[in-house]
């Protein structure tokens, strides 16, 4: 008996095929959304606070602002001081306020895009997805 169990056992060597699941999705949690969209905006703003950071960096050091600002005092005159307006205090300030406007904005459109997809499943019925275990 263990001869036909083996005969068989060498039949099936080959994998079976993979399951085929098609699924709709037609609903788009609002909460879920949003903690999304939030924590994307957060990697967001940290991404610009250091990107500005180090373009700052690289700026100054390679003297790109002594450059810019006796051009500028070339051409509109001997008031004018750019390193007063771009300090790093300046710079990363403003990159705090940008960041946190679009922490705001982001978070935002990841409300509206949910809202606007749940009304819209009614309309078209969602979106096919194709699923397979293999």
């Amino acid at each position: 008996m263990s001869s036909v169990a083996d005969k068989l056992a060498k039949k099936t060597n080959r994998k079976p095929p993979g399951k085929q699941v098609r699924l709709r999705l037609v609903y788009i949690d609002f909460w879920s959304a949003v903690k999304l969209s939030f924590l994307v905006a957060v990697c967001l703003a940290v991404v610009n606070i250091v990107a500005s950071f180090l373009v700052f960096t690289v700026l100054s050091s390679t003297g790109i602002f002594e450059q810019v600002n006796s051009l500028v005092q070339d051409v509109a005159g001997a008031g004018t001081d750019l390193r007063t307006f771009f300090s790093l205090g300046n710079v990363m300030g403003f990159a705090v306020i940008v960041s946190l406007l679009n922490l705001v904005v982001t978070t935002a459109l990841g409300a509206v895009v949910a809202v606007l997809y749940n009304l819209s499943v009614k309309i078209t019925g969602g979106i096919l997805v194709g699923f397979t275990n293999s």
